[in-house]
């Protein structure tokens, strides 16, 4: 009998219908894209027991009016003339889900400085002391 258990099991494993999934959903980390940048684009994937699933290029089908998609990442040419994006995703298993959506190119340069430490603990105490003094 102890024989025949684990083949059961595995029997049973094997039988268990998987999640299928139900809807797909976009939740993008930023609100534009940059140029010259690998852009994740994260696409997750509704299950029919409500858990959600990340989806990659093994799942989703990714093309873009611009561009080229490496897996889940779009990169942008840096010298493009484009101010959005249109991508389009869809379930390699049921193509009838898909969804499309417009991204614009952030237009602002990255050349922002970043404070230093001790600028920024000197920002945190100067209102303390402002406070303390008024």
């Amino acid at each position: 009998m102890k024989r025949f258990l684990p083949a059961f099991l595995l029997f049973l494993s094997c039988k268990a219908t998987a999640q299928k999934i139900d809807s797909i959903y976009v939740h993008l980390y930023t609100d534009s894209l940059k140029k010259g940048t690998y852009n994740y684009i994260n696409i997750d994937g509704l299950l029919s027991n409500g858990r959600y699933l990340p989806l990659d290029s093994n799942d989703i089908i990714f093309t873009a009016s611009a561009g080229k998609f490496y897996g889940n990442t779009l990169l942008v040419d840096k010298d493009t003339k484009e101010e959005k994006i249109a991508i389009k995703v869809v379930l390699k298993s049921n193509p009838a889900l898909h969804k499309e959506f417009v991204l614009y190119i952030k237009k602002k340069p990255d050349d922002e400085n970043l404070k230093t430490v001790d600028e920024l603990m000197n920002d945190m105490q100067s209102p303390r002391s402002k406070r303390k003094k008024g």
